[in-house]
C-alpha cells in the first residue's frame, strides 16, 4: 500500500508539473482570483458526483446512527480550503510579477519546510536521511528553476508566503484528512477554496475575458491538476507520511521544466539537468530510510524466532 501510495503521489506530481505551464498562461494574462474560482468551483463539480456514489455505497456498511460526514471532517474540510485558498492565490498572484523559474523554486521550498514544521509544531525529529533529502531536493530545485542564477524580483514574497501555507497544507492532508473519507474531503476543500476565490474575486478583479488559451487553462487544470489530483494526494497520504510525501511532490518542478521544454521550447541547460538529478536523489534517498527500516524489523523478527 505505501509503495502504491508513492507511486501514485509521483502521478500527481507528473500532472501539475504538466499544469504549470498552463497556469503560466493565464498568470500573464493577468488572472488571479476569478482564474482560480473558476478552476476550483470545476473541479468541484466534476468530483462531487463521484463523492456522492462513495457516499452511497458506504452507506450498507455505516451503522444508522452514524452520521456521512462526521462533524469533524467539516472542521478541516473548512481548514484544508482555506489553506489551498491562499496558497494558490499567492502562488497565481506571484507568477504576474516575477519569472515561472522564480516562482517555482520558491514554491518548491515547502518541501524543504515540511519536516521542520513537523519539528517545531509537532515535535516529530526528522531522520538524518530526511535532512538530507530536503537539502538535496532545496539545492536541485534551485538549480533546476533557476539555472543557477536567482534574480529577486517583485512577486518573489508573495511565492515565499505562499510555500508556508503550501507546507501547513499538505501537513493537513497528511495528518487530519487521513481519518476522513477521501473522495468527500477533496471536494469539501475543493469547493471552500473556490467560494473563498470567488468572493475575493469579485470584489478586487474585473471579470475574466474568456478566450481559447484561457478556456484550455481553466478547463485542464481543474480536471486534472485539481479534481483528479487533488483526490488522489487525500488518498495518498492517508499510507505515507507527510514529510516523505513532499519529497515526492517536489519532482513537479522536474516535470514542470520538462512540460515547458516541450510545450513552451523552452531552454534546459545542463546546470538544470543536474537539478533533476539532485531532486530524484532526494526523493530516492526519503525512501530509502523506510526500506533499511523495513530490512532491520525483518532482521530482528527472524532474531526473535
Amino acid at each position: 500500500m505505501r509503495l502504491r501510495a508513492d507511486l501514485t503521489l509521483l502521478i500527481v506530481s507528473v500532472i501539475w508539473g504538466s499544469a504549470f505551464v498552463a497556469q503560466r498562461i493565464a498568470g500573464q494574462q493577468g488572472s488571479v482570483y476569478m482564474f482560480n474560482a473558476a478552476r476550483y468551483l470545476l473541479a468541484a463539480l466534476v468530483v462531487l458526483p463521484l463523492a456522492f456514489r462513495v457516499a452511497r455505497a458506504s452507506r450498507p456498511t455505516r451503522q444508522a446512527a452514524t452520521p456521512a460526514y462526521p462533524r469533524e471532517q467539516f472542521k478541516w474540510m473548512f481548514i484544508a480550503g482555506f489553506l489551498l485558498f491562499v496558497a494558490s492565490a499567492l502562488q497565481q498572484a506571484g507568477m504576474v510579477y516575477t519569472t515561472a523559474g522564480n516562482a517555482g523554486f520558491i514554491t518548491s521550498l515547502y518541501v524543504v519546510l515540511v519536516p521542520f514544521a513537523l519539528f517545531f509544531g509537532w515535535q516529530e525529529k526528522p531522520h538524518w536521511m530526511s535532512i538530507v533529502a530536503v537539502v538535496l531536493a532545496g539545492v536541485g530545485a534551485f538549480l533546476l528553476s533557476t539555472g543557477g542564477r536567482f534574480q529577486v524580483r517583485s512577486g518573489d514574497a508573495l511565492e515565499l508566503i505562499g510555500a508556508f501555507f503550501w507546507t501547513l497544507h499538505v501537513i493537513v492532508l497528511g495528518k487530519y484528512a487521513s481519518k476522513f473519507e477521501a473522495m468527500s474531503f477533496s471536494t469539501g476543500q475543493l469547493i471552500v477554496c473556490g467560494l473563498l476565490n470567488l468572493g475575493v474575486g469579485l470584489i478586487v478583479e474585473p471579470m475574466m475575458k474568456f478566450n481559447q488559451q484561457l478556456m484550455f487553462a481553466v478547463v485542464y487544470t481543474a480536471l486534472f491538476s485539481l479534481g483528479l489530483c487533488y483526490t488522489l494526494q487525500v488518498w495518498a497520504q492517508r499510507h505515507t507520511p507527510p514529510a516523505d510525501a513532499a519529497l515526492i511532490l517536489s519532482l513537479e518542478s522536474v516535470f514542470a521544466v520538462i512540460s515547458g521544454w516541450l510545450i513552451l521550447n523552452e531552454k534546459l541547460v545542463s546546470i538544470q539537468i543536474w537539478g533533476c538529478v539532485l531532486i530524484f536523489v532526494a526523493v530516492v534517498l526519503s525512501q530509502f530510510k523506510e526500506w533499511n527500516s523495513s530490512t532491520i524489523a525483518h532482521d530482528h523478527l527472524v532474531e526473535g524466532r
